[in-house]
């Protein structure tokens, strides 16, 4: 027998990549990467109407963003393919009529205002809605009639009439009683396969050892192991991890905020961050210990570490994670991942990370610590292209308040602009000038930073003029001497 463990994901392309779908992703991968076995990528797409290409594609980006590499999938093959559903209708007719054979399923000729008409009574006599059973009681000499008119029909399951049990993974024992289901469609009058049915041939075919899914699919489990039990096949092993929920507690969706993987990665979340805070969600090594690498998430999880509570989405703690993930970037990574979002708001940078990398990386290195996502670079480095202190309420409401802040920050600006060049060595002389004359302090080196920043915050103060200093050849950059004399014509009076 061959213990293999083999596991999947199995998308419906109809949209982007939800964070949940990227967590049963994440899970599935790291039980096959820990056990040594294989991550299988299947594409559900029999949803012709709401599935696309473009989405499949979005979807299968967003794995890869991720680092979710599959063994056997749509664009890698395998030795159990084809990978999507919709290349597979041949095989899940081949079942559904063989079930229909063995007198495990029969032919219902029902329209639908009939169904209709069943659903409604239901409804008034306060009974779940079922089948009601008509087209099961039909005879040979019926159903040929009524296939010589031509008239379409399902294919329906014929539900035992008989308790179930599941011993989930992580849930425990789950019963259901019988009579909770009535029969159910396995193949639709247009010859398609429903999700229950295709789910199961595909995962028995593909020889999928465990079934890693959110606790949502767990009432499809019931129709899924009557169709095991039918085909007499043996069912595999599942595990129904946690929903994940808003701040609200309600279910996380687009109201709640971003909710796509893609969102995300616009946002300037780092793929690390994204698998490590998504691994938390539901699952712990028994420790306190939040922040992990993909490699050590690997070595760490097992399925017996997966609660079955629900999961509360903090973007505050996913900022905070991806804020640690940021520290540890190379520079060189740091430098290439923060182009993107620094020449989105300044396209003239484009230039500097071809040939001004030293300065550049001193610049985007400045703000680095103090950084949630890679997409607040622009605005925290923007005083080097911006300068309006007069503008700036909370030093407006400084200088009314602490009259001995704004007499420091003219006289350093005074000082300054009698300088014939401000570099390095002159601009620190000039600081120790005005400290001998009884400014110290948060009376000196707070005045210096209003005055060559234009802000009341922000990077280290000798990083801050040196990024001034040798960026002055660097286009729209404001260098020190305007900015001295900008600040004197507003504050000089």
């Amino acid at each position: 027998m061959d213990n293999t463990v083999r596991v999947r994901f199995a998308p419906s392309p109809t949209g982007h990549l939800h964070v949940g779908g990227a967590r049963t992703a994440l899970f599935n991968f790291l039980y096959a990467r820990k056990t040594g076995g294989k991550f299988i990528l299947r594409v559900e797409d029999t949803d012709l109407e709401r599935s696309t290409k473009e989405s499949e594609e979005m979807v299968l980006s967003d794995l890869k963003w991720l680092n979710l590499d599959w063994d056997e999938g749509p664009d890698k093959g395998g030795e159990y393919g084809p990978y999507r559903q919709s290349e597979r209708l041949d095989i899940y007719k081949k079942y559904a009529y063989k079930l229909l054979e063995e007198g495990k399923a029969y032919k219902c000729f029902c329209t639908d205002e009939e169904l209709e008409e069943m659903r409604k009574k239901a409804e008034e006599e306060k009974r779940p809605p079922h089948y009601d059973g008509r087209c099961r009681r039909l005879s040979e000499e019926e159903i040929k009639e009524k296939m010589d008119a031509g008239i379409p029909y399902t294919i329906r399951f014929k539900v035992p009439d008989k308790d179930y049990v599941l011993y989930d993974v992580v849930r425990g024992k789950v019963e259901w009683k019988s009579g909770v289901l009535g029969d159910f469609v396995i193949l639709r009058s247009n010859g398609m396969p429903v999700y229950n049915f295709c789910v199961v041939i595909d995962d028995y075919l593909m020889k999928i050892s465990h079934v890693i899914r959110a606790e949502e699919h767990l009432p499809n489990t019931l129709r899924q192991l009557m169709l095991y039990e039918a085909l007499d096949w043996k069912a595999p092993k599942f595990a129904h991890v946690s929903l994940i929920l808003g701040k609200d507690r309600s279910k996380l969706s687009k109201r709640h905020g971003a909710t796509s993987v893609s969102q995300f990665k616009k946002e300037g979340f780092l793929p690390e961050a994204m698998t490590n805070y998504l691994a938390l969600l539901g699952w712990n090594d028994g420790t306190d210990r939040e922040e992990f690498t993909l490699k050590e998430l690997i070595e760490k999880f097992s399925l017996k570490r997966v609660s079955k509570s629900p999961a509360v989405f903090d973007i505050d703690k996913l900022k905070w994670i991806n804020s640690l993930h940021i520290k540890k970037l190379s520079d060189s990574d740091y430098l290439k991942l923060s182009e993107e979002f620094v020449c989105e708001k300044f396209p003239f940078l484009k230039n500097a990370y071809k040939n001004k990398k030293e300065w550049m990386l001193k610049v985007v290195n400045m703000v680095k610590k103090g950084l949630n996502t890679l997409k607040e670079i622009p605005d925290q480095i923007a005083f080097l292209f911006e300068y309006k202190p007069w503008e700036e309420k909370d030093i407006l409401e400084l200088f009314e308040s602490d009259r001995k802040q704004f007499e420091s920050a003219v006289l350093i600006a005074k000082k300054l602009s009698e300088l014939d060049e401000i570099n390095t060595e002159s601009l620190w002389q000039t600081v120790n000038e005005v400290k001998k004359e009884g400014f110290k302090g948060k009376y000196l080196f707070h005045p210096l930073r209003i005055v060559v920043s234009g802000k009341n915050s922000g990077p280290e103060i000798d990083v801050l003029t040196e990024s001034l200093i040798e960026g002055k050849d660097i286009e729209n950059l404001i260098p020190i001497e305007k900015r001295v004399k900008l600040f004197l014509e507003h504050f000089e009076k």
